[in-house]
């Protein structure tokens, strides 16, 4: 595995690709960079081993000549709403299974023999949600990809750190409204730093016991929904009372949801909360030491109240 010089980047100019770009470029490792806009990109130009193009990865063509030269891939593309379908919607099909679908075909046939592959965690033929089951369709892609593909399969749970859209979400909710309705107050989850994820990435291009394997990643802690907004409303200072909602008044608040321009909530979100995202086992993988939320989480979402910016805040346990 230390052959591996350089590396397709596949969704590397979104929240999490941007992280493991920034790791895999502190390695020297050669990076392509495809975007569908360059200028989305324009943040990773700096890295001295990056190279940004604009590209379509959805076709076959493009992406077939995208890994022309590349030694691995890092599957990153991922969307959170779909329009609804059996067993998943089409939007969920295009990101979650057919891409993946594509990006196997590509790699065999440029030989591209290593692939990284970020799913999620709770992904699962069964899984209650359309989200769930079309991530685990797109594992099943890469697991099927042959005996000459050395895989990786990453789950994380819901990812934190500055830029992300779960954390800083409730801080734009809490800044905003008196009182938070909230569905899925009692769902419980396990949140993992960006930063642990791109570390684990990085380390599993180079390990020869991290192919065929499937790893989750998590936070050292679990919490409840409730927990995580109300912490977050401590530290902007706009802590709010939460209301929390039984399932069908959340499903008819997610159906709002997904008529506004920006989708905060969808009915899919709240079937993905009937489980809890918490991990089954070891956090993450080879001993790895999880880096805790409350190390992190006050140096972005706190600076609009530096009363809530002190060392060594723990959320309240009951």
């Amino acid at each position: 595995m230390n052959s591996i010089r350089k590396v397709l980047l596949i969704g590397g100019s979104g929240f999490v690709g941007s992280a493991i770009a920034s790791r895999l470029a502190r390695e020297g490792i050669e990076l392509l960079i495809p975007t569908r806009r360059r200028v989305r990109a324009r943040h990773l130009l700096p890295l001295p081993t990056a190279d940004v193009v604009e590209a379509d990865v959805f076709d076959p063509a493009t992406l077939a000549r995208l890994m022309v030269g590349v030694d691995a891939v890092v599957s990153l593309v991922g969307v959170l709403h779909s329009r609804s379908g059996a067993p998943y919607g089409s939007d969920f099909a295009r990101a979650h299974v057919e891409l993946p679908t594509r990006i196997v075909a590509a790699a065999h046939q440029a030989g591209v023999q290593r692939i990284v592959h970020v799913s999620a965690l709770g992904a699962g033929p069964d899984g209650p949600s359309e989200y769930q089951r079309s991530k685990a369709a797109g594992e099943a892609v890469i697991r099927a990809s042959g005996p000459e593909m050395a895989w990786t399969i990453l789950r994380p749970s819901v990812i934190f750190g500055p830029g992300d859209s779960f954390l800083n979400l409730f801080a734009s909710l809490v800044r905003r409204f008196p009182l938070l309705p909230l569905g899925g107050a009692k769902a419980r989850f396990q949140p993992v730093y960006v930063e642990d994820v791109a570390d684990v990435v990085a380390e599993s291009l180079q390990r020869e016991d991290a192919v065929g394997q499937i790893y989750e990643m998590a936070g050292p802690r679990q919490y409840t929904l409730q927990e995580l907004v109300e912490y977050v409303g401590d530290l902007t200072g706009c802590r709010r009372p939460v209301l929390p909602l039984p399932e069908g008044l959340a499903m008819l608040q997610a159906g709002f949801l997904e008529m506004l321009p920006v989708t905060l909530m969808s009915r899919d979100n709240v079937r993905s909360m009937r489980a809890d995202n918490v991990a089954s086992g070891p956090a993450q993988p080879w001993g790895r030491t999880p880096t805790p939320l409350e190390t992190i989480a006050p140096t972005y979402l706190g600076k609009a109240n530096k009363r809530c910016r002190f060392a060594g805040y723990q959320l309240h346990r009951p």
